[in-house]
């Protein structure tokens, strides 16, 4: 049985981190699992957490007025969702929704907030690595939109 941070590991977002500090993280993750159709979470509610995704895929999706919920992104196993843990006031901006069966780690971002003061280089090392990932769903969202 793999624990949580074996499943970190598989992840790109965590596959080179040191084995101390994927060790730390973990210990503010747990599994969980969505059905086809669940909501992960709601735009404009509180972001306490964020999900590393494991099996399945979701779709990010905004609600346009005159057009309904517009898809904005689907992500997979592998890819990390929510960065809205990390800017105050900590709010979700879209709304996201399980497309099949998700199988995620979900982190509670209280405990990992409180981790990262602790130890402010282990708070550079996980900032580093999720600014690169918003840096690629921004060139994404731009060639989309072009």
């Amino acid at each position: 049985m793999k624990t949580i941070a074996d499943l970190m590991r598989e992840a790109p977002l965590f596959a080179d981190m040191r084995s101390d500090r994927v060790h730390l993280l973990a210990g503010c993750g747990r599994n969980v699992q969505f059905a086809e159709g669940e909501t992960l979470f709601r735009e404009a509610t509180e972001a306490e957490v964020f999900y590393l995704l494991r099996h399945g895929s979701i779709t990010l999706e905004t609600y346009v007025p005159g057009r309904g919920p517009v898809a904005i992104e689907t992500l997979t196993a592998g890819e990390v969702v929510g960065w809205s843990w990390l800017f105050p006031p900590y709010g979700w901006h879209f709304d996201a929704r399980a497309l099949s069966l998700v199988r995620a780690v979900v982190f509670d971002t209280t405990c990992l907030r409180a981790k990262l003061e602790e130890d402010s280089a282990l708070g550079y090392d996980l900032m580093s690595r999720f600014a690169q990932v918003l840096q690629q769903r921004l060139r994404w969202t731009r060639m989309r939109l072009l």
